[in-house]
């Protein structure tokens, strides 16, 4: 288990769990746009269907619809999996998508076909057309890895969202009346529409690749992107709004209107912010959990147990108060591994972590500092470890003494103390801790013997 949350949050990798859900989000995106595209474009065909449907399809002009189509015609052939044929073919609807958008850019650039490609197509097709330049190009290298071809098609993905950014909020802005009574030259609602799906299904397609990625990671920092990102999307948008609304109302003054939204709105970039930091927080403590403690026990390893251990003989030396370490081995456990497996040998050694976390205080620190060797220190009187001793002692014998339990629990165990005003080490204290240990060993194996 410990390994597997390593993996989760020190992966770069996507998360193949939620890259296998989006998967069907891409494939009702792209169907969408199929729909929508094609009935728009029957509807220029055949000016009749315009009576059975509803306005707003006969508002997307004929190249914008074709683009769309294409474009999703070429994202859903460059799916991971694809052979090498269709994702060419898909290249190729790609390219056909850019050969469009730019004939509407260069018309629109062209004072007389500017005029006529308004009245023949309809509407304003520069900044839709400049979404699916940037779209045709995405499609293209939907699965590039290399460094250099995978960055410049993240750059464009990011322009991508930018200008679909800005189309969505001109849309929005304008048929509400957010910022003036004129709503001429939006884009049209189904390719406005259009260039969403596509630019999700785009940047989805992107994530698994380039550094979009991180939107779809396992880690405690993909988490976190996920969830704030829909707050740092909305929450310019919702302050404009107010304070639109706000100013034309006349019901206060547009300074304070201003000054009332902007500091709601760092009100609540503060609060992000608190919340970024304390999960950035968690997932400090938690990664340096994981390298401190050994997956098997609960316990710190080895690392962990010197460094802890450490800080606490110091503090008990600046206190000028006793501090003691105790060193247990845990009998028998290779015999153990040979009879009955290794399965088993790892159960008796996390029962050994059960057992030391039940007895011993949180302050005291605990460790596996070997492979059946484990260490405890703290702040005790010679009295005082001794006596926890016994009783650890007694406790392996209860258990042991349950039926179903092939071997005993046992331990050799030493402990040493170190005296009020001691300059010891550490290291000096396991050491000697470690020879009392062997000493108690050989002194059971002449009994037995």
């Amino acid at each position: 288990m410990m390994r597997d949350r390593t993996a989760a949050i020190l992966s770069g990798q996507p998360d193949a769990a939620l890259v296998y859900r989006l998967f069907f989000v891409q494939q009702v995106c792209l169907a969408l746009v199929v729909q929508i595209a094609a009935i728009a474009l029957a509807i220029r065909l055949f000016p009749s269907l315009a009576r059975f449907l509803p306005n707003t399809f006969g508002d997307m002009n004929a190249p914008l619809g074709m683009a769309a189509l294409f474009c999703a015609i070429s994202l859903f052939f460059s799916e991971p999996g694809r052979s090498a044929l269709v994702f060419n073919i898909s290249r190729l609807f790609a390219i056909l998508t850019a050969l469009i958008a730019a004939s509407l850019l260069l018309g629109t650039s062209l004072g007389v076909f500017a005029i006529q490609a308004a009245s023949i197509y309809g509407g304003n097709v520069l900044r839709p057309a400049t979404a699916f330049a940037f779209l045709a190009t995405v499609a293209i290298f939907a699965r590039a890895t290399s460094s250099a071809v995978s960055i410049i098609a993240d750059v464009v993905a990011s322009l991508l969202c930018f200008t679909v950014l800005i189309l969505v909020s001109e849309y929005f802005f304008g048929i509400l009346h957010i910022v003036g009574p004129s709503n001429a030259g939006l884009t049209s609602a189904p390719t406005l529409v259009c260039l969403v799906l596509l630019t999700v299904v785009a940047v989805l397609r992107r994530a698994e690749y380039g550094m979009f990625s991180i939107f779809l990671g396992h880690s405690i920092g993909s988490r976190i992107a996920r969830l704030l990102s829909p707050f740092l999307l909305v929450l310019p948008f919702l302050r404009e709004v107010g304070r639109a609304r706000l100013i034309s109302s006349q019901v206060i003054p547009a300074h304070y209107a201003t000054a009332l939204l902007s500091s709601t709105a760092t009100v609540i970039s503060f609060a992000l912010l608190l919340y970024l930091v304390f999960r950035i927080n968690s997932m400090e403590i938690e990664i340096h959990d994981l390298t401190l403690r050994d997956e098997l026990t609960g316990l710190y390893n080895l690392r962990g147990f010197q460094l802890l251990a450490g800080q606490s003989l110091r503090l008990a030396q600046r206190a000028q108060t006793t501090f003691s370490v105790l060193f247990i081995d845990l009998d028998n456990l290779k015999k153990i591994n040979d009879e009955l497996g290794h399965e088993t040998g790892s159960a008796f050694l996390a029962e050994t972590g059960t057992l030391l976390n039940s007895i011993f205080r949180e302050t005291d620190v605990i460790g596996r500092v070997g492979g059946d060797e484990f260490a405890v220190a703290g702040q005790f009187s010679d009295h005082e470890i001794s006596t926890i001793a016994e009783g650890l002692e007694e406790a392996s014998r209860m258990r042991s003494n349950k039926p179903g339990h092939p071997y005993p629990l046992s331990f050799s165990m030493g402990h040493v103390t170190s005296t009020v005003g001691s300059r010891e080490s550490l290291k000096d204290l396991v050491s000697k801790a470690d020879k009392a240990m062997y000493q108690q060993k050989r002194h059971k194996k002449r009994q037995t013997a």
